[in-house]
């Protein structure tokens, strides 16, 4: 297979260029690689500069200004300058071993969690037998979560540490930290019978005097928390609002990591309870309630220019998906994309970058076929922009939009595919949207069948968040969304005003999504890969594994961003599970038809079904 390179060009005016060479050369047990890679360059002093002018120009979007921010997409500057400028080249990454695949958690915090858990029984016992029991959630409120500790790095510090926290006065804990902590000890203190009063009663108790004064305070807060949605779980909703009212107290949209994230899992709880109690019905949750955070998602913001340019998750799955795609459509000169949620279709200008460049198997055109239920309009400016990217690179482009009122409606009939086409199915994002009606999602996926693509490339959230248990769905979405904010903390650390757009618009939606609401209403389901195997596995669809060239990709990626050592990749089967610091925050998959679909008549019940099934 052949590298890519094409003419000088400008965008958004970051300049750059890419160069062609013989081949992508890496040391593997002493043999040599040549792949079809995004990211070249035989120079090794080029390694660290990376792809720096690519992700930060045609992927990084230039800083927006007056009101061009929801108009002016990443392609603005070609209808303004139409010659092709200088782009810096692609560097290699020499070293084939970057850590796709993480050493086991190794520190006693295991230890630590399963003497809580004992303790909290041996209490239990003791009491009197007639008593209750407390309740079990309490007791297994880490017991999902802790099976995943041992897949994950713990967070590398140069800080000494005790039982696997770093626990020295004037050094503050991490985010992950924190809440594990205060999970363990809020175990302790379940188990005792206290929810409305805690201390740190952990059994290694001596151990947290060097804790600071705001992890003290951060640490009770999060158990006000957790105490707070046991409480809700039991339906003791007078009590549970008591401890929210603390909460409350003690949180803010504007405060440190700890505190803005117990704000709104907060609110999201509170509004559960009116649920519940009927205080406020759905209807009169007003305006936000009514938000589909799919469209949300559609459109383009100052926020999530800022998310693309400084949070690496977006930039590392679209460049190995690329991968993903064209390692499979490598021989085609006729490329046919099918894109179940295009968005502003960012992907699309580094996969137009790498076919612009192929002087093996030159391309004649790349078609885009982009399905869509609502907002024609958004897609067909979106179409435009990619068709004016296209002509710059002096790529034949074309795209078709198939708008079905529901998804229901759409069969294999609608789509104008040619029998010499090479076929990718692309999607982002979207899946966890159908969970709640699988009825929708297996039609989907008949259609895909019929289509029979290459392959299909998959993003989905890593999360464990369609639980039917409500105290689980809520522990595992805390940890989870501890981490997105951690993440959001560092990387936007120089943009709070839209680190607290991110924050306030679209995550705090889907924590409510989550935690407020039940049924038809609670549309963000996401599971995990695994789950989405066995499901994929029913149609006849299996794994193929990510190429070396797209674990480099995402690898490159990160080496461009100022917090990029701290999003962790980790080879998960065939698959890529990119998170933070250790917590699984996306995946990346490619799937092909490979096998007879023996199981389609089984009962699947993907709606109730969750990681930890």
């Amino acid at each position: 297979m052949e590298m890519f390179h094409s003419d000088h060009f400008e965008l958004l005016g970051v300049s750059g260029k890419y160069d062609s060479t013989e081949g992508f050369h890496f040391e593997d047990h002493g043999k040599e690689e040549k792949r079809n890679c995004l990211i070249t360059n035989d120079d090794e002093s080029e390694a660290s500069k990376g792809i720096a002018s690519f992700c930060t120009g045609a992927l990084g979007l230039n800083q927006v200004h007056g009101n061009t921010a929801e108009k002016e997409v990443i392609f603005s500057k070609l209808h303004q300058e139409q010659q092709l400028k200088e782009l810096t080249g692609f560097a290699c990454f020499n070293d084939p071993y970057f850590g796709m695949e993480t050493p086991p958690f190794q520190s006693r915090e295991e230890e630590i969690t399963k003497l809580a858990d004992d303790v909290a029984f041996a209490n239990s016992e003791l009491n009197d037998a007639k008593k209750e029991r407390p309740y079990a959630g309490s007791l297994q409120i880490l017991n999902n979560y802790r099976r995943r500790f041992r897949k994950l790095n713990v967070e590398k510090m140069d800080l000494p540490s005790y039982q696997g926290f770093t626990l020295i006065t004037g050094h503050k804990l991490s985010t992950d930290a924190i809440l594990k902590l205060a999970a363990q000890n809020f175990i302790q203190s379940s188990s005792k019978g206290t929810t409305e009063s805690f201390v740190l009663s952990h059994p290694y108790a001596s151990s947290f005097g060097g804790l600071c004064v705001e992890d003290t305070k951060d640490v009770k807060l999060v158990q006000y928390l957790l105490a707070s949605a046991e409480l809700v779980a039991k339906k003791q909703f007078e009590c549970a609002g008591k401890l929210l009212l603390r909460c409350d107290k003690l949180s803010s949209d504007q405060g440190n990591t700890i505190e803005r994230l117990v704000y709104y899992f907060s609110g999201a709880l509170h509004e559960r309870i009116d649920r519940e109690t009927g205080t406020v019905t759905p209807e009169g949750l007003g305006k936000m309630q009514s938000l589909d955070i799919l469209d949300m998602m559609s459109g383009l913001t100052s926020a999530k220019i800022a998310m693309q340019k400084s949070v690496p998750f977006g930039q590392v799955s679209q460049f190995a998906g690329t991968q993903g795609v064209l390692d499979h459509v490598a021989d085609a000169t006729k490329i046919h994309i099918v894109d179940l949620e295009i968005r502003t279709g960012m992907h699309y200008t580094i996969l137009m970058q790498a076919l612009a460049t192929r002087s093996q198997n030159p391309i004649e055109y790349l078609k885009v076929t982009a399905i869509g239920t609502k907002s024609k309009a958004k897609i067909e400016e979106t179409g435009r922009q990619l068709a004016s990217f296209a002509q710059a690179l002096k790529l034949k482009f074309s795209i078709n939009i198939i708008m079905v009122a529901d998804i229901m409606d759409l069969n294999e009939n609608l789509f104008e595919i040619n029998a010499d086409e090479a076929v990718a199915v692309w999607v982002e994002y979207y899946f966890m949207f159908m969970i709640r009606r699988q009825v929708m999602l297996e039609s989907l996926m008949n259609v895909v069948k019929a289509i029979n693509p290459l392959v299909m490339i998959v993003t989905e959230v890593e999360g464990n968040h369609n639980s039917p248990v409500f105290v689980t769905r809520f522990t595992e979405a805390l940890f989870f969304y501890g981490a997105f904010f951690d993440s959001l903390e560092d990387c936007l650390k120089h943009d709070p005003k839209n680190r607290m757009l991110v924050e306030s618009v679209y995550l705090s939606q889907a924590i409510r999504n989550i935690v407020a609401t039940e049924g038809e209403e609670r549309t963000i389901r996401q599971v995990a890969v695994n789950v989405w195997k066995a499901f994929f596995a029913r149609f006849g669809m299996v794994q193929v594994e990510l190429s070396m060239s797209s674990m480099y990709q995402a690898n490159l990626v990160l080496k461009n961003f100022e917090c990029g050592s701290s999003c962790t990749l980790n080879k998960d089967g065939k698959g890529l599970i990119i998170g933070w610091k250790g917590t699984p925050i996306h995946s990346l998959s490619a799937w092909k038809f490979g096998c007879d679909s023996k199981n389609e008549d089984l009962d699947f019940d993907l709606l109730n079904l969750s990681s930890s099934s």
